[in-house]
């Protein structure tokens, strides 16, 4: 599956109040991420950092959530998966010729 194959049918399940939908995203994505956190720290605290299948299955499976809200909130914005991963090579290119890979901040 492909970029443009994923959105439309990440598009198809999306079942959120539309006149909100750029905020709904949003904080959904910001939710989605929490989890994803949460599910490594505990496996720092309770696993010594190790990392089963299991696990990283189910953090799998959050990351396909994470996917699925960046999916709708690009969208909302106007842009496609495609376009918002083209422009972030691009940034990260740019930073990494003018040797300002590492820092941060926004405008390196």
């Amino acid at each position: 599956m492909n970029l443009k194959e994923y959105e439309e049918k990440a598009k198809s399940t999306a079942i959120y109040p539309k006149e909100v939908g750029l905020l709904y995203c949003t904080l959904k994505l910001a939710g989605e991420a929490g989890e994803v956190a949460e599910k490594v720290g505990k496996v720092l605290r309770d696993n010594g950092g190790v990392f089963s299948d299991e696990v990283k299955e189910k953090l799998a499976y959050e990351l396909g959530d994470v996917l699925w809200y960046i999916s709708n909130l690009s969208g909302e914005l106007g842009y496609t998966l495609e376009e918002v991963a083209q422009m972030n090579l691009d940034k990260l290119a740019s930073r990494k010729e003018r040797g300002k890979i590492q820092g941060s901040g926004d405008e390196r």
